[in-house]
């Protein structure tokens, strides 16, 4: 069942079992330190916008679940958090709650727990193979209020899962009549191999606004189906990809290139407020962390929002220490060669 997939997946995410998937690249990105900055640290503005409301740092919670029972808290510790830092939450998929399988917390109190906030929902894109489709989209949608919809790519996790969707063809020509009927802005993200320029401007052209690339270096999903796998071939399988994908410094760079009126969002393996300064800085609008956040958000709201607090600070030494007086100058500082 959906649920008992959900539960599996967390419990090998909490184990570290799904880290070793490569490196982000975001390493690479180093940048000029500016020894006399001529600011006031508490001057550094990073507040931006997102899908029409205020955020006071660009920080996504990305989607994350873990079957009913454990989404219902993880959601409200983190909805709780999102409100008082003023900070958008992306939910986790909602297919088993649209099929009537257990809300997991995904209902209209999440609003009522996160009012001021953009909340995202949530189903995979293979559904739109599977009978899912516009319906389904604004009963997603009215659910939690959500102010967007995403539809989640995770093609190599299905491809390996004993219970994938397999079928992927004429999904483009979907999401594309689906964009146009939605009364919400549409995200497509990846979950973790991340997002190409050329699939990035197909998505663009068919109407997709927001496009989060997920890159690869985080959680691994290909090892966590080998953790799941059946037998011994498919667990071989699945882990020959474990370091398969775009690392996420390369999916920014060329979404952004290939998209440049598009939101972005970076994200996979973002452990840091300095790994979030280097992804604005290739290009990123905004910056979605999940794992990171896993063991806090299963704790308390406090703990969400001392960890999200934490990357907040970093975020705002790095703009600090580069000159950088808001995002925009973030977005221009010097890099070392």
């Amino acid at each position: 069942m959906p649920s008992d997939r959900k539960n599996q997946h967390l419990d090998i995410v909490l184990a570290g079992q799904a880290a070793g998937g490569g490196e982000t690249g975001l390493d690479a990105v180093r940048f000029v330190h500016v020894a006399l900055p001529e600011l006031h640290l508490d001057e550094v503005d990073l507040s931006t916008t997102f899908l029409g409301r205020r955020l006071d740092a660009p920080l996504l919670v990305s989607s994350m679940t873990g079957g009913p029972e454990r989404a219902e808290t993880i959601n409200r510790h983190l909805a709780e958090a999102c409100e008082a830092l003023r900070l958008p939450l992306a939910v986790g998929s909602q297919r088993v709650a649209l099929e009537g399988k257990g809300a997991g917390g995904l209902g209209r109190g999440l609003r009522r727990l996160a009012p001021s906030v953009p909340i995202l929902a949530n189903w995979g894109a293979a559904q739109l193979n599977t009978g899912f489709g516009p319906d389904e989209a604004r009963r997603a949608i009215d659910m939690i209020e959500a102010d967007a919809l995403i539809l989640h790519l995770n093609p190599l996790q299905e491809a390996v899962q004993p219970e994938g969707d397999r079928d992927w063809r004429g999904l483009l020509g979907r999401i594309e009549a689906l964009a146009r009927t939605l009364p919400v802005p549409l995200v497509v993200k990846e979950v973790g191999a991340g997002l190409s320029g050329p699939v990035a401007r197909q998505l663009w052209e068919a109407g997709v606004g927001v496009l989060d690339v997920a890159g690869a270096g985080g959680t691994s999903w290909a090892l966590v189906e080998s953790e799941r796998a059946a037998d011994v071939r498919g667990a071989a399988v699945a882990r020959a990809f474990a370091r398969w994908g775009i690392p996420t410094a390369e999916a920014i760079v060329a979404v952004r290139a290939a998209c440049p009126e598009a939101v972005v969002i970076g994200s996979g393996g973002i452990r840091d407020g300095v790994d979030a300064a280097r992804a604005i800085r290739l290009g990123a609008d905004l910056v979605g962390q999940a794992a990171g956040l896993l063991e806090a958000a299963l704790r308390s709201a406090e703990a969400v929002a001392d960890h999200l607090g934490t990357m907040i600070a970093q975020l705002r030494v790095a703009c600090f220490c580069t000159g950088s007086r808001d995002l925009s100058a973030l977005r221009q500082a010097a890099l070392l060669a």
